[in-house]
């Protein structure tokens, strides 16, 4: 059975995520929007009266698609589960990366993002520090209550800033699909290896062989 069409503003929100991660939210007008679609900037007005609202309605959908995920952190119990949780992480913040290309722009005229964003990364420090309690509980590492919440934020800071370290080290480049793939790997490498000093000795071996298994470079 033919599937039916999509409507307008569905077709809108995706054309504008792909334009906003290729270019930058910036530099993308609402009538390029149009445009790409074929259709008259009055029908996409209709749809989102303004770009603010465009915008918004995109961060709100990556918004509750990482509140999904997050939880899942509570219940990871060794090195492996760790990986994935956190490449998924990156996974969908790649989808989402116009938030992160132009994270400054964006909280500098967007107040809807800005309280929106301090409570994601409110919710990711508290699923990271789940995440070290459970491993700690499994006898994989050890860290004082401080050091827990020290390592929480160290990765936190490097999953929210991570493509604008992979954008400075390839402006050209380092944002596009192709890459999509070795940034989630390197990404989740670099997070991961936060654990390295508090890990015991069999575990920091483990850690230290799947980092290689997934290696892109």
């Amino acid at each position: 059975m033919k599937k039916p069409p999509r409507r307008t503003a569905e077709r809108i929100l995706s054309t504008a995520l792909d334009l906003f991660n290729r270019y930058g939210e910036p530099n993308v007008a609402t009538t390029l929007i149009a445009s790409d679609m074929g259709i008259s900037p009055g029908n996409l007005f209709y749809h989102f009266p303004s770009k603010e609202l465009l915008v918004n309605a995109l961060f709100d959908a990556y918004s509750a698609d990482i509140e999904r995920l997050l939880p899942a952190a509570a219940d990871v119990r060794d090195l492996e589960h760790a990986w994935f949780f956190i490449h998924s992480l990156f996974e969908l913040i790649w989808r989402h990366r116009f938030v992160y290309r132009d994270l400054n722009d964006l909280l500098s005229k967007n107040r809807h993002l800005e309280a929106q964003l301090q409570a994601i990364l409110q919710h990711k420090q508290q699923a990271f520090e789940a995440l070290l309690s459970g491993l700690q509980q499994q006898g994989l590492l050890s860290q004082s209550g401080l050091e827990r919440h020290s390592c929480a934020t160290h990765m936190v800071v490097l999953l929210t800033w991570w493509l604008s370290y992979e954008y400075v080290q390839n402006p050209r480049h380092a944002l596009e699909d192709t890459n999509a793939d070795h940034s989630a790997l390197r990404g989740a490498q670099q997070v991961l290896g936060l654990l390295l000093p508090y890990l015991g000795e069999r575990p920091k071996s483990q850690l230290q062989a799947l980092i290689q298994v997934y290696r892109t470079e």
